[in-house]
């Protein structure tokens, strides 16, 4: 079943998205655009938001924060460029003086320039970018000696929508994702959860910035699952800027048909009676949560009734705030994209939730980012939210064709599904590296993920050691496709779709000599090796560098023991069977049975799930699994 629609002329959709005069038509609302017998409540008429200007804006804008700074206070100037530009922010306090500048800039595209002001005083702050000597974009900041009274909802609204998104509030979108989970290459940072982040004022620009204490202590808590993710991102962003959020109930019809969505909503609907704080936390941890699923991305790339759509694979569409839908449910949103150098490849970051609400962040290659041209026409890949323009009473979601013929868009692609696996992974590497690479470096880059999805691993499973110890008995296993996605014990514990990706890290590993071999024009043979058997020579180059590296994990009677990268490689068909936190660490490590290493083990799965595991093996040595 298909979601009405409005017959809207597309001319007066991208003139609404692109000048955004007016929402006053938000105002009565007796409509009912997405056919579900809900009348979307009519909201405080918005005066609609247009960023300071003083020059030309040659595709930059500033903003300011919080929305009412007090006197004593912090105030944050943030720019925002869709192009690279040597620029410098400032700002002049009340008396005309210079209080803080900078030419640091970050990320890109789009690029972004940050200042702090700390224990600001009363009287107007002036930010201003300029790009060349020239005046480009300012913005004027008022200070109160009073508390500000804080933003309130208003006319039942979950809040009232006073921005458009369009390329300025799209960059400001990917800066502030960009600088929420901002850390160096060689880090791997985690939270909690996602609150901890957004409780962080180094980290989000937006901190506390409607005056109601929202990211204080008492304020709102967000703790996502992977699917939840990129949608409570997306949504405390427009709460914070006053922008149109648009969600979706999607859902599975059967096992040969992509997932469908058929119930939209909005942040215009009703909201619930209380205060603004109460009814906000009610809707991340209820309303979205709840909405929000493995199969809510995964639709089809050709349906134009989504929450996100299939983009072309390039730097400009591999931004902050794009989401990665894998095939077999798992989310993540891109946090970082960093240029090749002479000596590194181009990297890419992203950062996926757990069902214990922590979030992290993980380099982009084969071995996290899984991908597969599913039977049932479901689309994985990478994909943005797509545009919610005014539509007469309540507001609405672009099709497919509008979002390609809109000028701050124009990214909706099929590319990512023309050909094979191989080939989607060919046109990522070529965006992200577009220079030809050293085989050697880009090898020793591979082994070095490698190690790091170990040593994630080794925390995992220790963590399903801790539980046991506190909580004997049996967990209990899911039958089927549920041991991937299911509630309790066994999903916080069990490591079926991490053992998966680390199979599948193993094969690349493995077959990496092969892989080069087989594209002489994106590799080249390091000074002192044979470009006739390039193949040959790194062949020999894996094997002392797996027989080199190593790790350690706990065994069961706490003694570590030390594990070389190639015992993992040898061990791959063990660690099929490997998962299940009801066998002892060693046996989750692939110890054979008649080594020293298993000696201190002493508890083994019942052998019903021991059964149930043989039955489902064959997906991970295959390295396919079903859609959950």
């Amino acid at each position: 079943m298909e979601r009405p629609r409005p017959a809207v002329p597309v001319r007066r959709v991208l003139a609404a998205a692109l000048f955004a005069i007016s929402f006053a038509g938000v105002a009565a609302a007796a409509d009912d655009p997405f056919g579900r017998g809900n009348r979307v409540p009519p909201p405080r008429t918005p005066t609609v938001r247009v960023e300071g200007r003083c020059g030309d804006p040659r595709g930059i804008s500033i903003y300011s924060f919080p929305e009412k700074p007090l006197e004593g206070g912090t105030l944050r100037f943030v720019a925002v460029a869709e192009n690279a530009r040597d620029a410098k922010l400032t700002v002049d306090g009340p008396g005309g003086e210079r209080v803080a500048s900078s030419v640091q800039r970050f990320g890109g595209p789009p690029f972004s320039w940050i200042v702090e002001v700390p224990y600001v005083s009363a009287g107007t702050y002036h930010g201003r970018l300029t790009v060349a000597g020239d005046s480009a974009a300012c913005v004027d900041a008022e200070i109160g000696p009073d508390a500000p009274s804080g933003r309130s909802r208003t006319s039942g609204s979950m809040w009232p929508v006073e921005r458009v998104w369009d390329r300025d509030t799209e960059n400001l979108y990917s800066a502030w994702v960009a600088k929420l989970f901002d850390d160096s290459i060689d880090a791997s940072p985690s939270w909690n959860s996602l609150h901890a982040v957004t409780h962080d004022p180094s980290r989000n620009f937006l901190h506390n910035s409607l005056g109601l204490g929202e990211d204080s202590e008492g304020g709102i808590t967000l703790q996502p699952d992977c699917a939840d993710l990129p949608y409570f991102l997306r949504g405390y962003f427009a709460w914070k800027m006053r922008l149109p959020f648009v969600y979706s109930r999607c859902y599975s019809v059967s096992l040969n048909r992509a997932p469908i969505c058929s119930d939209t909503r909005s942040n215009l609907e009703l909201a619930s009676p209380g205060s603004s704080l109460a009814v906000l936390q009610r809707f991340f941890s209820r309303t979205v949560a709840d909405t929000a699923h493995s199969a809510t991305g995964r639709t089809a790339a050709m349906d134009d009734h989504t929450d996100v759509y299939p983009v072309r694979i390039s730097a400009d569409t591999l931004r902050p705030g794009a989401v990665y839908i894998d095939p077999y449910g798992h989310v993540l949103v891109v946090a970082k994209r960093v240029d090749q150098t002479p000596t590194s490849s181009g990297i890419l970051f992203a950062v996926d939730a757990q069902p214990d609400g922590t979030v992290a962040r993980k380099r982009y290659w084969r071995g996290t980012f899984l991908f597969a041209l599913n039977a049932d026409n479901s689309a994985p890949g990478f994909k943005r939210f797509r545009p919610v323009v005014p539509d007469g009473n309540s507001v609405r979601t672009l099709d497919n064709s509008e979002i390609l013929s809109h000028p701050a868009y124009g990214d909706w692609s099929m590319e990512q599904y023309e050909g094979d696996a191989d080939a989607f992974y060919d046109k990522v590497d070529q965006a992200l590296s577009p220079a030809r690479r050293s085989a050697r470096q880009v090898m020793l880059e591979v082994v070095d993920l490698l190690q790091q999805q170990l040593e994630q691993r080794v925390a995992s499973v220790q963590g399903g050691e801790t539980y046991v110890a506190k909580s004997p008995g049996t967990i209990g296993m899911p039958s089927g496709a549920a041991i991937f996605q299911t509630v309790g014990a066994w999903e916080d514990y069990a490591t079926p779709s991490r053992d998966l990706r680390l199979l599948i890290a193993i094969d690349v590993v493995r077959g990496f000599p092969e892989y080069v071999s087989h594209r002489p024009g994106r590799f080249f043979a390091d000074r002192g090796m044979n470009p006739s058997n390039i193949r040959g020579e790194l062949e020999a180059l894996l094997d002392r560098e797996l027989q080199r590296r190593t790790f350690q994990y706990q065994r069961s009677d706490g003694t570590p023991w030390t594990l070389k990268l190639s015992d993992v490689i040898e061990r791959a068909d063990a660690l099929e069977m490997a998962y299940n936190p009801n066998d002892c660490v060693e046996k989750r490590w692939g110890a054979p049975e008649d080594s020293i290493e298993i000696m201190p083990c002493r508890r083994h799965a019942p052998a019903e799930q021991v059964r149930q595991m043989g039955g489902v093996r064959e997906w991970f040595h295959t390295r396919t699994r079903p859609a959950t």
